[in-house]
């Protein structure tokens, strides 16, 4: 591993101060970030673009190359649209390390947007809430229900606070989703009996091993295939999809789930532990069933889609779209979901306002991981069993001297519930 990678460079715009809890008139806002990679950097882009008086002025990330690069990409971008002044990260406030996080929020920025791998989340957001901080808080927000957990504590304190909790799950931001959603919860379709959700689609990066890269890096820089940092496909992706199907429900949970899963096309050591796909039915209490596909294989059909069916009719909602007894389709604009969550938090922010998504995030997660959990054991796993799952897969500590937590592909009928 280069050298730089493990040294945190230090400096602040000064003295530690937290953010008040709104911010209502004019002034700056001062933006950090906490993992700049392709969502990360994204991110960084739409929350600065979100007012002309918002500003980046810190970053953060475990590598050196990786901040690099994003934050120079986020500069180009931000000078094309002619926001050049609003890209304030100076040499002083980039840093580097597993301890990032603390470095970005001493610099005393307003609100942080939490983009590094969703392992991480958990001690991001516990210690975003804690300096008083208002959190953009990339999906999931945790990689194992102690995780969900202690987000959810943090969140009820930053309720206490008055903090904005603002999540990731971008298809709650979108207008013609909200729309469609709306309808459905008002009885467009009757009552909803049955839904179908599919994230269904190919293969997605990797990095190939470097030498003299320790297995934390190697793991660290491929996240995506390690469920401690990821929690697999259907919570790092397909979470999208499980959000809509409780979105629907007016954010009632589902009791329980069954789940077929394994790794058919990605066995090579490279794709590490996680599966490629998962095969989940949900149930919820008043018998509705949500049957939920996800897949990462390359050379097959592809469909990202939610489809519900009801007494009354039958939703699109990818299309915007409602056929049966209440014909209906969507007709109006639709902005950009990725840049109104940020448009939405700012405005509120400005306006003396909070907005707090902290409740969906934790259960959409938590959603996630119980159909993970069904698939790693092949066992049919109640809600409450999930939620209080003693599994921690995140360890508390990470040291660039010392290993990686264990990893093992899950068997089903061999791995245990814990």
């Amino acid at each position: 591993m280069a050298a730089t990678a493990a040294v945190t460079t230090s400096g602040s715009l000064g003295a530690l101060r937290a953010a008040a809890p709104v911010h209502q008139g004019g002034g700056q806002l001062r933006i950090g970030i906490v993992g700049v990679g392709g969502r990360g950097s994204g991110a960084a882009v739409q929350a600065v673009s979100a007012h002309p008086e918002n500003v980046l002025v810190a970053a953060g990330d475990a590598f050196a190359d990786r901040l690099e690069n994003g934050l120079s990409g986020i500069e180009e971008t931000l000078v094309e649209g002619g926001r050049k002044a609003q890209f304030q990260v100076s040499k002083e406030r980039r840093f580097v390390g597993l301890d990032a996080i603390d470095q970005v929020l001493a610099t005393g920025v307003d609100a942080v947007l939490l983009a590094s791998p969703p392992g991480f989340r958990p001690l991001h957001i516990e210690k975003a809430v804690e300096k008083g901080v208002h959190v953009f808080a990339e999906k999931p927000v945790a990689s194992d229900a102690p995780g969900v957990r202690r987000v959810a504590a943090a969140c009820a304190l930053a309720k206490q606070k008055g903090l904005s909790i603002v999540s990731g799950l971008c298809y709650r931001y979108h207008d013609g989703r909200r729309a469609i959603v709306q309808k459905l919860q008002e009885g467009a379709i009757g009552e909803i009996l049955s839904m179908h959700g599919n994230y269904v689609t190919g293969e997605l990066w990797n990095f190939d091993r470097q030498p003299n890269q320790t297995e934390l890096e190697w793991q660290l820089r491929n996240w995506l295939y390690y469920p401690w940092l990821s929690g697999d496909l259907i919570a790092e992706q397909h979470i999208h999809t499980l959000d809509v199907m409780a979105w629907i429900k007016r954010d009632v949970y589902p009791i329980a789930a069954m789940s077929l899963g394994g790794r058919q096309t990605r066995t090579d050591p490279k794709y590490g532990t996680v599966y490629d796909h998962f095969a989940t039915v949900y149930e919820w209490e008043d018998g509705t069933r949500g049957h939920s596909y996800c897949r990462q294989q390359n050379g097959c059909w592809r469909d990202v889609n939610e489809y519900v069916a009801g007494t009354e009719g039958k939703a699109n909602v990818f299309l915007h779209q409602i056929t049966g007894k209440n014909e209906w389709r969507y007709d109006g604009k639709a902005r950009d979901m990725y840049q109104a969550e940020h448009d939405e938090m700012f405005a509120a922010l400005r306006a003396g306002k909070r907005i707090d998504n902290s409740d969906y995030m934790c259960k959409s997660t938590m959603m996630a991981l119980l159909g993970r959990m069904a698939a790693y054991t092949g066992k049919r796993i109640t809600w409450d069993e999930a939620w209080n799952s003693k599994e921690v897969l995140m360890p508390d500590q990470l040291s660039w001297d010392g290993p990686p937590p264990k990893s093992e592909v899950a068997m089903p009928g061999r791995t245990k519930f814990v």
